[in-house]
């Protein structure tokens, strides 16, 4: 099957959120690319909801939903109990009119199943044989779990989701029926793919929603409560614990949300910090209400608890039982391990970001990763590249530009709006025979320069470029460009020594100057001597003059 999350290549904007929020950093980063990797992913749905450009989407399972609808075999809605949060004002005999509309068979709350899940977690504690037990209905605290603490899978209940448990009770009743469950949740796209048979679609609460758009189909919100059951408050945190009527006194009971608050526990448990306990686990913040496939654009904690909270019953929903083998799932050890690099690989890693010593790992997490060696290791592993380090590329550029700065033959002046000097490279303090950059740094640019040129600048807004000045108190001619930064409040000066240049020129002039005095001499005494000899022949010298009188003014041009 496609992965559930995927990246939109061409949203994908190079700005590391998604690694800084994926709890197990299942993500590659390459060519400039943010891809999910399937095997590490736990489908909590975090990079979904914090990226913000849109570049990761959903698993689109809209149309093949709709072709099992069309197919004539009769299909029912497990619909999670959080639509109250998302559809507001509509009960489920509202959303089932709705669903039907659509071509649905008919529709009914995956509470029901969770009914039959909290029974089997009550007969599991009854039993007093699990040091803890860990709720199971949140598959990506399941996938969390197998992935990463292994160690913790004998504390997991091996019990069919509530999605599960109403789609198999569904097709107990229907054997001809297929099944689509519709939440708030990514996870159970996954979930669905894994243990096939038993739910045959998964629609997100977009997915529908985008669908009864498209169909022009509305539930129409009556702010009336259905009968129902308690279970309906399994979409919250501490919901399982609130619809659980037994609880036997030798256990403790809590309610832990979020994968950060998850992974705290596990750890917990595993080093045996935590026992005789029964925990309710989900991966997300507000647990189902707070489900990444809810309204993106909205954040409302308090009213969806409230919502689902005053449709739920004090009762529990009236519903068959389902024994324990029935009811019992497979949840295996997934091997997402590498042989981790050693610590000179690390260090080898750490030298080409910069850090050669402890101090150099700023820990800043800018690339994503909580610390520098973990990203460290991430780029052994090929999922990072040294270039993700905010601070290796700053540190990069301020050198390279140091270097062009301090290197180059042409002057280069910064000053601040107020024209003193706040930088000055050694090419520009040759140019003005300044011998320590202290001297200058801080000082007003009236102590160097004329600041007329800079002060016209300022207040036209109008660069000057290789404009050709002489510097007189330094004896020294240059081309001068003066560039006025608003968005950094700065002006840049850019002075080229054109002094050889200018003194060249005046050199050339000179010569040109005695060549023309000495040709005219040449030209005067060789009219003298041509008059002399036209005369002896009677000739007209008039011809030879315009001649010569060119000749000296070619001269003088050149």
């Amino acid at each position: 099957m496609t992965d559930c999350i995927q990246t939109k290549k061409s949203n994908c904007k190079n700005c590391h959120k998604c690694i800084r929020e994926c709890p197990v950093k299942a993500i590659r980063f390459q060519d400039n690319q943010a891809y999910i990797l399937k095997s590490e992913c736990i489908m909590c749905g975090k990079c979904y909801t914090a990226c913000p450009q849109n570049a990761k989407v959903i698993r689109d399972d809209l149309q093949s939903v709709r072709e099992l609808v069309k197919s004539g075999v009769p299909v029912y809605a497990s619909v999670a109990p959080a639509f109250v949060a998302d559809f507001k004002g509509v009960n489920i005999t509202e959303l089932e009119k709705a669903l039907k509309k659509l071509g649905f068979a008919g529709a009914a709350e995956t509470a029901i199943g969770a009914t039959v899940v909290k029974d089997e977690y009550q007969r599991i504690l009854r039993s007093n044989d699990r040091e803890v037990v860990i709720s199971s209905c949140c598959h990506s605290v399941n996938t969390l779990i197998q992935k990463y603490y292994p160690s913790a899978l004998q504390y997991l209940a091996k019990v069919l989701s509530p999605m599960q448990a109403h789609c198999t009770k569904i097709k107990e009743k229907h054997p001809e029926a297929k099944t689509v469950f519709i939440g708030p949740c990514i996870a159970k796209k996954d979930e669905a793919d894994l243990y096939p048979g038993i739910v045959d679609g998964v629609l997100t609460f977009i997915e529908l929603k985008r669908w009864m758009d498209e169909e022009g189909v509305t539930p129409e919100p009556t702010y009336e409560k259905d009968d129902g059951g308690r279970a309906r408050l399994f979409p919250t945190t501490g919901g399982i614990l609130r619809t659980m009527t037994e609880k036997p006194e030798n256990y403790s009971y809590f309610a832990i949300d979020g994968v950060e608050n998850c992974i705290s526990a596990l750890e917990d448990i595993i080093d045996g910090k935590i026992t005789k306990c029964f925990i309710e686990m989900s991966a997300c913040s507000g647990s189902c209400v707070g489900g990444p496939a809810m309204n993106k654009q909205s954040n409302r904690p308090v009213e969806e608890f409230l919502a689902v909270d005053r449709y739920a019953d004090s009762k529990d929903f009236e519903t068959e039982p389902m024994d324990s083998e029935q009811l019992k799932k497979n949840v295996d050890y997934i091997n997402t391990k590498r042989q981790m690099p050693g610590e000179k690989a690390i260090a080898d890693i750490l030298k080409k970001m910069g850090k050669t010593k402890p101090e150099d790992e700023l820990n800043c997490g800018s690339c994503g990763y909580n610390t520098c060696r973990e990203k460290a290791v991430a780029v052994y592993f090929g999922k990072a590249s040294i270039t993700m380090c905010l601070p290796y590329l700053i540190q990069k550029v301020e050198s390279f530009s140091d270097t062009i700065i301090k290197n180059t033959p042409n002057g280069i002046m910064v000053l601040s709006e107020d024209l003193t000097i706040q930088q000055i490279n050694s090419s520009a303090r040759r140019i003005m025979n300044i011998a320590r950059v202290q001297d200058v740094i801080g000082e007003p640019v009236v102590r160097i320069l004329d600041p007329l040129p800079y002060m016209q600048v300022l207040s036209s807004g109008v660069n000057v470029h290789d404009k050709r000045i002489y510097l007189a108190e330094y004896d020294k001619y240059v081309e001068e460009t003066i560039l006025y930064d608003k968005s950094y409040n700065i002006l840049i000066s850019i002075m080229r020594d054109v002094t050889a240049e200018e003194q060249e020129k005046e050199q050339k002039e000179k010569m040109g100057k005695n060549t023309v005095e000495i040709a005219d001499k040449v030209i005067e005494k060789q009219m003298r001597v041509v008059q002399e000899i036209a005369s002896l022949l009677g000739e007209t010298t008039a011809e030879t003059k315009i001649a010569l009188t060119k000749l000296k003014e070619s001269l003088s041009d050149e």
